[in-house]
């Protein structure tokens, strides 16, 4: 490779969702160009018509963004660009490294059939002929591949691979309908958009040879080339939805945070050393290319979740409050504009244990309840029983008369209070987590009352007192 600083590229078609693979692929082309100091792009291979909407294209975009992966540069449309295309083939009749077919679907079939029992790919007799002999049908434009020697793909990712011309047939370039190919047309944009390293998934690596003899036949330089493995479900196999997610979408849906999918991804096919849990300007100081390994990656649903957890305890909660927020309101809970600003202040006392942002959403749940709870029929039982009855009417007095209303204070006075009543706190503790929550999932005692606050703590306990016997 020339001394041109880094460009990489994602170039993804429209289809309707962005797949996880998409998803690390462009992750790897963003940390190695942050990670040289170069450039990221992006381009829509928008060929397919009928499915390359504005919708289609929005998806990418917006997948990408929640990834955090935005191209430093707006996107390239590829559909827009045949014309390009069709010039830049014109340029290699010119040269010689490509030709007219004018053989009829006949001749081709026959031709199909004779390359196979002689157990050799398709050669045109077009190749050999003058163009001045060409009859008035319609044409294909194939490239002249070499028929002789080898073509070498020196991958970043795979090392060395030889393919031998002999195999590579004459790849069409240019269609009857003058529409340009795939592979004609992934090297003229990655030329044209001066892409100095192509980094994609390993199912483009027979393309890898194809597209070379592209570039040696228009005299360009050509890229260096990183091929990553795919991405399999747990049990090893080709990631299908058997498997859970495989959209970008469908983990933002199922509560994964970006920086945790970014972590994760980073962790499938690379790494450094031991280290698990890494920020994204650590991986950017880490990430090199040579460093990926050949080997399929698995899908562990149970380090994404440990991951989750961390990044979740690391959030903003003012962040997580507003994720949650739009979560409930998906599940038609009514939240109050007031009761952002609860959700938030409630967050850190009921994050330790959320795996995703939808139990982090069913944690919260027990702040936003109006009085008076309906509480369960187990906890409405053991409150009528006189005994019980009594101990929650000292244990309303006892917390009444702690001071600052925090953990640390909470704690010791639930400590002193079932060393005054001699019991253990699971006399008394499920029943006033089942008062303080209504029978919802909520932290240990002294965070849900610190979250609730020292005015609906207490009230609830009065409204539980209240119950008729």
């Amino acid at each position: 490779m020339s001394d041109r600083p880094v460009r990489t590229r994602i170039a993804p078609s429209p289809t309707g969702m962005m797949h996880i693979g998409t998803a690390r692929t462009a992750l790897f082309n963003w940390l190695y160009a942050r990670h040289t100091g170069g450039q990221f792009l992006l381009r829509i291979e928008d060929t397919d018509r009928e499915r390359s909407t504005e919708a289609a294209v929005q998806v990418i975009i917006d997948g990408l963004r929640w990834m955090g992966l935005e191209a430093d540069e707006p996107p390239v449309f590829q559909f827009a660009r045949a014309d390009r295309h069709r010039a830049v083939v014109d340029e290699m009749l010119a040269r010689g490294s490509a030709y007219r077919d004018y053989m009829t679907p006949e001749e081709l079939e026959a031709e199909r059939e004779l390359a196979r029992a002689e157990g050799r790919v398709v050669r045109s007799p077009w190749r050999d002929l003058s163009p001045n002999d060409a009859p008035d049908r319609p044409f294909v434009v194939r490239l002249k591949a070499p028929q002789d020697g080898e073509t070498l793909v020196d991958d970043k990712v795979k090392g060395l691979i030889r393919f031998e011309n002999r195999t590579l047939d004459d790849l069409i370039l240019l269609r009857t309908d003058g529409t340009p190919t795939y592979n004609l047309a992934v090297v003229v944009d990655d030329h044209d958009m001066e892409i100095t390293h192509v980094i994609r998934g390993d199912d483009h690596l027979n393309n890898a040879a194809r597209q070379t003899l592209i570039y040696q036949g228009l005299g360009w330089e050509v890229p260096a080339w990183a091929h990553l493995p795919m991405i399999n479900g747990p049990d090893g196999k080709k990631l299908s939805k058997r498997h859970g997610a495989q959209a970008v979408t469908e983990f933002d849906d199922m509560g994964y945070l970006p920086e945790t999918l970014r972590n994760y991804l980073a962790k499938l096919g690379w790494g450094h050393g031991d280290d698990e849990i890494f920020s994204d300007a650590e991986a950017i100081s880490w990430f090199d290319i040579k460093d990926v390994v050949s080997a399929p990656a698995r899908l562990d649903w149970d380090k994404l979740n440990h991951l989750n957890n961390h990044y979740i305890r690391l959030a903003d909660p003012a962040r997580l409050a507003e994720l949650v927020v739009g979560i409930l309101e998906s599940r038609e809970v009514r939240v109050r504009e007031a009761d952002h600003a609860l959700i938030a202040h409630t967050i850190p006392f009921v994050r330790e244990g959320a795996k995703t942002t939808l139990e982090l959403a069913d944690a919260v749940l027990f702040v936003l309840k109006d009085r008076p709870l309906e509480l369960p029929e187990k906890t409405r039982a053991q409150l009528a029983d006189a005994e019980m009855a009594a101990r929650f009417k000292r244990l309303r007095a006892a917390l009444g008369a702690v001071g600052a209303w925090d953990v640390p204070s909470l704690e010791t006075a639930l400590r002193a209070f079932a060393e005054s009543e001699g019991v253990g706190l699971g006399k008394f503790g499920p029943q006033l987590r089942a008062v303080l929550s209504g029978g919802s999932p909520a932290p240990d005692l002294a965070g849900a009352m610190t979250a609730l606050g020292r005015e609906e703590s207490l009230g609830r306990i009065d409204d539980a007192l209240s119950l008729p016997a």
